[in-house]
């Protein structure tokens, strides 16, 4: 099985705490979608620590590996986001963001110290939580006569496929998410079926 039949996210939240010359850095990690989700926490967490120094953070979302942000909020440059970001790739995680807090402690850290600090918090938030593997997943629609529902079901539940979204009447609708590796496979088993049609969503 190739790398792209499965990718590696987290599904909980973590938060741990790093202090290093009297400056405190929590580390949050969350499991995100999309910017939208990113913008979200971001708010929450500049609430909660509205007298933090910093709110430096990194995240990469998808699979193609093109999509993904680092900010190192005032800090020196490279010193923060990158380090924080490398910390994720180094796990293979996607849909992932790590937000790192700091509370200035009065003395400087210099470059070297702060990519430390900020690598270390990074790393010690992503320990707390567990990776979880999931499957690739490509979309597909399919419309079948009700009669057929029995069997639909049986592949959907027998090949580990989720249903995304469904309209059952006496012709039914169903979008599926289906593992990718597998896919030709359930096309071939679906359109083996009578009435019943299958195309990519």
């Amino acid at each position: 099985m190739s790398e792209q039949d499965f990718y590696y996210t987290i599904e909980s939240t973590g938060v741990n705490e790093v202090k290093e010359r009297g400056s405190k850095f929590i580390a949050y990690a969350y499991p995100i979608k999309n910017s939208d989700e990113f913008k979200e926490r971001m708010n929450e967490i500049k609430k909660e620590h509205s007298k933090a120094t910093h709110y430096c953070f990194a995240y990469r979302l998808g699979l193609d590996g093109n999509n993904f942000r680092v900010s190192d909020a005032g800090e020196p440059s490279g010193t923060a986001g990158r380090p924080i970001l490398g910390q994720i790739d180094s796990k293979k995680l996607v849909n992932v963001l790590v937000i790192v807090v700091r509370y200035f402690g009065g003395t400087l850290l210099g470059v070297p110290g702060l990519i430390s600090a900020y690598k270390s918090a990074a790393a010690l938030v992503l320990q707390t939580v567990p990776m979880v593997q999931k499957n690739v997943e490509e979309e597909f629609k399919i419309e079948f006569d009700y009669t057929m529902m029995s069997e639909i079901m049986n592949i959907i539940k027998q090949n580990n496929c989720r249903i995304i979204q469904q309209e059952l009447q006496l012709f039914c609708v169903m979008k599926i998410a289906v593992p990718k590796r597998i896919s030709e496979e359930i096309i071939y088993k679906i359109k083996d079926l009578k009435n019943a049609e299958i195309i990519k969503a």
